[in-house]
């Protein structure tokens, strides 16, 4: 596949996944759906809109709903546009982002991208669930990277969708406005890592990885950054 390239097996059966990165700033927008239905999501559809449609028709997912896990332009600035051309509502991410998603347009305009306002159908927060083609996702409220940020977890298939709060090697940047780097490595320790190790998770840039993979080698939690987190 062209846009599609970047096929990944979210597990051995239920619902697969597809990466289309996005933008300069290559997000990872993710498709997610059941392979038997085709009903899926899109989540954190940043722009390229053209890009992801064209990604949609190549797997044959008929989009049910459009997921964000934060106010960041690089994972929100396409969703308003996205649910008009598709009809579908916008869930996420937790209300505390609602500055971020108001304030899209100026972040396009400082980024010389086009971005317009987002006002979620849904909110969320911790302890609700979401369904994608009937699978269920517990919500993790994880702020830090920003202060609405949230992880989709499947507990089924051992797998997660963790926007930029963890990734491969790192964590996200809390250097943004209304970034709390103390509150992003509690959200990890307390939230993320006790899911085990053997949760695989899709972030919003770069690989893949696992809880396990980050646990022993990431500098954040080793404490090889100069602090240890786990």
């Amino acid at each position: 596949m062209s846009d599609a390239s970047k096929l990944e097996a979210a597990a051995d059966a239920g619902l697969k996944a597809a990466i289309v990165p996005v933008t300069p700033f290559q997000q990872n927008c993710t498709l997610l759906w059941d392979p038997a239905s085709k009903i899926g999501a899109v989540i954190d559809p940043g722009g390229d809109l053209d890009h992801i449609e064209k990604a949609i028709a190549e797997v044959g997912m008929k989009v049910e709903k459009i997921l964000l896990t934060h106010g960041h332009i690089d994972h929100a600035a396409g969703a308003a546009e996205l649910k008009e051309r598709l009809g579908v509502c916008i869930e996420g991410p937790h209300e505390a982002d609602r500055p971020l998603l108001e304030a899209l347009e100026a972040q396009g305009q400082a980024y010389g991208l086009e971005a317009r306002p987002v006002a979620p159908d849904r909110w969320l927060e911790e302890g609700d669930t979401v369904t994608i083609a009937g699978h269920s996702f517990d919500v993790l409220h994880c702020p830090g990277h920003s202060p609405g940020s949230v992880v989709l977890v499947n507990r089924d298939q051992r797998f997660a969708i963790v926007g930029d709060v963890l990734f491969q090697g790192s964590i996200g940047r809390t250097d943004f406005p209304y970034g709390d780097h103390a509150a992003l490595i509690e959200a990890i320790r307390t939230k993320l890592l006790p899911l085990g190790d053997d949760f695989t998770f899709i972030c919003g840039h770069g690989p893949t990885s696992t809880i396990g993979q980050e646990r022993r080698t990431n500098p954040f939690i080793t404490g090889s950054s100069g602090t240890y987190y786990a």
